[in-house]
């Protein structure tokens, strides 16, 4: 019943994924692919082994300021999921902060971990949190003063010695956060799934405590 339904979806998703990354080897698509190959070859984040990997074809033109777009939109999406990540393994460990989340005598420690959060968290804590999501979206995570390169957030403000770094320093750990940005993306995915499966990827460790 569920296990077979659960191989059925698994199956569904690799066949998705095969036949997402035949779209690279499309004969249609070989001197667009090579036009953006020589184009982002070595831009940031074309690392070993893969290098250069665009198998959907998204910037086979070479567009600059569509790549640009993209950058931004990976970069943003990568904090975030770092982010998530980080507040999945603290919920989970069982941390909660101190007091009450509402007035009507519900606790930081009555509310659950994972999706069941959502509907135990009161209408107004929702609110707020997605206002508060909002307000970053609007005011905070953006380029307002123009950065250096794309995704520089910093608008003036903070710094954090970024200016004490020379320029091989600073394109490393451009590249480091990138790469631990696309980690955390597909790690929140898998939490996500597994917990909908029914199938922690989160170890038991309260028998070794």
């Amino acid at each position: 019943t569920n296990l077979k339904k659960n191989k059925s979806i698994m199956k569904l998703a690799i066949l998705a994924t095969l036949a997402a990354s035949a779209v690279a080897f499309a004969p249609a698509q070989v001197a667009q692919t090579s036009t953006a190959l020589n184009a982002f070859e070595d831009a940031l984040g074309a690392q070993k082994p893969l290098g250069f990997f665009d198998p959907l074809g998204l910037v086979a033109d070479g567009n600059e300021a569509k790549f640009d777009r993209l950058r931004y939109v990976e970069l943003k999406h990568g904090r975030v999921a770092m982010l998530a990540v980080v507040g999945y393994l603290i919920e989970k460990a069982g941390i909660r902060l101190p007091g009450a989340i509402s007035y009507d005598g519900t606790t930081f420690a009555d509310i659950p971990d994972g999706f069941a959060a959502l509907s135990a968290i009161p209408d107004a804590g929702l609110f707020q949190l997605f206002a508060f999501i909002g307000f970053l979206e609007t005011f905070v995570m953006k380029d307002i003063t123009g950065g250096e390169f794309v995704g520089d957030f910093r608008n003036g403000f903070i710094d954090y010695g970024w200016d004490t770094f020379d320029e091989d320093t600073q394109i490393e750990k451009r590249a480091i956060e990138l790469n631990q940005g696309r980690a955390a993306m597909m790690g929140i995915l898998a939490l996500m799934v597994h917990e909908k499966l029914g199938v922690s990827l989160i170890p038991d460790l309260s028998e070794l405590l």
